[in-house]
């Protein structure tokens, strides 16, 4: 059976199927250089996974597992550096939480603090201090209590003393 030759392609066509994608390539890289940096307000994008804030739970459960066996620590999966206790003072479940870092500042991972029942306080497991069953000093993160009897903890900051209040989410 007979087989057709193959036309050559001609030089217009090889550059016309160059320039095409040459193009192609430049309006790609302009769209991710400078059309989507400049819809954001910054000029960067910036990329948030999670949320601002922490559900702990219902705060009678929450009181009740503090009690029992002391305060809560919520590691930070993503990225390992905010890793937190969530501590709980007193018999009014809607007063008397603190939310705090697990660390001193400028400690690594394993010098996450212990908490020492029989003493009501933390110790550093690298440098022996002790911590007040409050965290004092650390980095605090406001605490609230909803009208639903949640234990929401704001993850944006420190808050000069952390108090519990109660809000109606």
């Amino acid at each position: 059976m007979p087989v057709q030759k193959s036309r050559k392609r001609s030089a217009r066509s090889v550059v016309m199927a160059v320039a095409g994608v040459a193009v192609g390539i430049v309006l790609v890289l302009l769209v991710f250089v400078v059309a989507i940096p400049s819809l954001t307000e910054s000029g960067t994008v910036e990329v948030k996974l999670g949320s601002d804030t922490y559900d702990a739970g219902s705060a009678t459960a929450r009181a009740e597992n503090i009690s029992d066996g002391g305060p809560l620590l919520f590691s930070d999966v993503s990225s390992g550096n905010r890793d937190i206790y969530l501590q709980h003072i007193g018999d009014d479940v809607t007063t008397g939480w603190y939310a705090f870092d697990a660390r001193q500042p400028g400690q690594a991972r394993n010098c996450t603090l212990s908490w020492q029942a029989s003493l009501s306080n933390f110790q550093d497991p690298c440098d022996g201090a002790t911590i007040a069953a409050d965290g004092t000093g650390l980095l605090s993160y406001p605490v609230t209590i909803t009208d639903r009897g949640k234990v929401i903890v704001d993850l944006r900051g420190d808050a000069a003393e952390t108090t519990t209040t109660t809000s109606s989410k």
